[in-house]
């Protein structure tokens, strides 16, 4: 019989995960994606299923590195009409390692924090490719978990002088702003945050444009990670016509991304393509970097997990 699978609770991902290993394996993760070589990776674009009483969805991300012997599905439901404040959660996710031979469960742990902390490290990724040199004010729109993790990871790799926070309630701002310190503070308005930003991360629940091109400084970065869905918006048309846009993958951008559908805007790159050297990084120009996410991320991020908990226990 098979051995029950680890379970690996929140506390225990966030003690085991740490940025300084996670950016090096996801870079190397886009890189392979981009390839689109199936005896590398195999993953589809993701499966949504409706959950219409709950005014939510249920993912399904699943990835099979054939050469490192990873079979992994992340499993998440969002609630996309929770407000801000809520006692509900606004997503939660499960992560499940496989076994890819014998077919059983290896491990089973907790997904937010993996969700949390990779997105974040591919958006830092995107900044150290795409963000104009020396830049030195960051600007944040959003205060919830994704907004910490971005936070987090930008200012472990990066040196930024001003971090401007907005969120639709400023509350929230100032909150998020006390509860880092640092360089951060909250601003009244979102125009206020970006104006003169060099890199700009969205991560809000908006379903309509709520950073607009006219904002945005020329040469700076915007990484943006909400609006998911094919009918959300983050970004308006001027900002996504103008930049050059990037993103995770080019077919689930197509499929899934609101900014890109509706804007009619083309994906220059993937960024993996960057990181292959098969695209330039256009850094003296506007750039958008869309995020979607993708189960390779939750892949190389879970086994990173698995490894150092298989590590700790063989010394206890």
């Amino acid at each position: 019989m098979s051995a029950p699978p680890a379970v690996i609770w929140e506390r225990e991902v966030k003690r085991l995960l740490r940025y300084r290993d996670l950016v090096p394996v996801l870079e190397k993760a886009m890189g392979t994606f981009s390839r689109r070589d199936s005896a590398e990776l195999i993953q589809p674009v993701r499966a949504t299923l409706p959950l219409q009483k709950h005014d939510g969805f249920l993912g399904l991300m699943p990835a099979y590195m054939e050469k490192d012997g990873v079979l992994c599905a992340k499993l998440f439901v969002s609630f996309y009409k929770r407000k801000e404040g809520s006692t509900l959660p606004g997503v939660k996710s499960t992560v499940v390692l496989l076994d890819p031979e014998r077919g059983h469960a290896r491990a089973v742990m907790d997904g937010d924090i993996i969700t949390e902390m990779r997105t974040a490290a591919v958006s830092a990724i995107s900044a150290k490719l795409l963000m104009p040199p020396e830049a030195k004010v960051l600007a944040i729109l959003g205060a919830g978990a994704q907004a910490l993790s971005h936070y987090n990871v930008f200012t472990e790799l990066f040196s930024f002088k001003e971090v401007r926070v907005w969120n639709h309630r400023r509350a929230g701002a100032e909150r998020f702003c006390r509860s880092v310190g640092g360089p951060a503070f909250a601003c009244g308005s979102a125009e206020d945050a970006v104006r003169g930003a060099d890199v700009i991360v969205t991560v809000t629940r908006c379903t309509e444009p709520v950073l607009f091109g006219e904002w945005v400084k020329p040469g700076a970065h915007v990484a943006a990670v909400g609006a998911c869905r094919p009918n959300w918006r983050e970004l308006d048309d001027t900002l996504m016509k103008e930049a050059v846009v990037y993103a995770d993958s080019r077919e689930g951008a197509m499929v899934e991304s609101g900014d890109i559908i509706q804007s009619g805007a083309e994906v220059f790159a993937e960024l993996g393509d960057v990181i292959n050297g098969i695209k330039p990084a256009l850094r003296q120009k506007t750039t958008v970097f869309k995020s979607l996410g993708l189960a390779v991320q939750d892949a190389v991020s879970a086994k990173l997990v698995i490894d150092k908990w298989n590590a700790q226990a063989s010394q206890a």
